[in-house]
């Protein structure tokens, strides 16, 4: 990857991304409201002696979702149309490389994934009242990570599908099965042998655990880092799938 091109490549997505009001709303104000839903769904119900609310529980997984969510959806469709309108082929007649667009894209929405995960965590904490024994610097830290994830496999996602709403598709296929299987509903050890082995080949479980680890020990541990890690490698390792798989066009 050539560094020049990468950091002219991250620079344009963000002035695309910037003058697309609709986008920056989704990515600012749609967590935030729906962790606001969440707060009102369980903010009656009564913590278990010794244990967080459900509310603390749900929300700060939900802090690592609904980035996983949104990235995965726009990132997808957003490459989609470099490729249909023609921007992407133009684009590799260039000396850009595919790793340098890839990375760019990864670059460009990740740091949109930080501002996205403080604004969402400062609602959590400031307005809802999460309580997590760990620093909210972490969980902002992981819900950041992961949406750089969502944005690795939206990349990835997208070589496959010919028109946007194929790329919607992916949604059940990618996102669902993950949050089903993350341990959010199911701690993931009391799940069935089989169900518990495609889990731990899910990144979104090991950002959950992560999530969950910063919940419960003020400190960070050992199993959260190794979590970071694994969340980490899987996002480089759907960018270098994506660029593997990358289309001038849709055919």
């Amino acid at each position: 990857m050539n560094p020049r091109i990468l950091a002219a490549t991250t620079g344009r997505i963000l002035r695309q991304l910037r003058h697309d009001r609709r986008t920056v709303a989704l990515l600012v104000v749609v967590p935030s409201a729906l962790l606001a839903l969440v707060y009102f769904m369980y903010v009656d119900q009564p913590a278990p002696p010794g244990q967080p609310s459900t509310f603390d529980r749900v929300a700060l997984v939900m802090l690592g979702f609904f980035p996983f969510v949104i990235m995965f959806l726009v990132t997808s469709i957003a490459m989609l149309r470099e490729r249909t309108t023609g921007t992407l082929e133009r684009l590799l007649t260039t000396p850009l490389g595919k790793l340098d667009l890839l990375f760019g894209y990864g670059i460009a929405f990740g740091l949109a994934a930080v501002v996205q995960a403080v604004i969402a965590s400062a609602v959590a904490y400031g307005v809802f009242d999460l309580d997590t024994a760990g620093s909210s610097g972490l969980v902002i830290m992981i819900a950041a990570l992961n949406a750089v994830l969502a944005v690795a496999l939206g990349l990835f996602c997208s070589a496959f599908a010919r028109t946007e709403f194929q790329a919607v598709q992916f949604m059940p296929v990618v996102v669902v099965p993950q949050l089903l299987l993350c341990g959010l509903f199911v701690p993931r050890g009391e799940m069935a042998g089989w169900l518990q082995a495609v889990s731990d080949a899910l990144p979104l479980s090991y950002a959950v655990e992560a999530l969950q680890e910063v919940g419960a020990n003020a400190e960070p541990t050992g199993t959260m880092w190794r979590d970071v890690a694994v969340v980490a490698s899987s996002a480089v390792l759907a960018l270098v799938l994506a660029a593997a798989t990358l289309r001038r066009r849709s055919g």
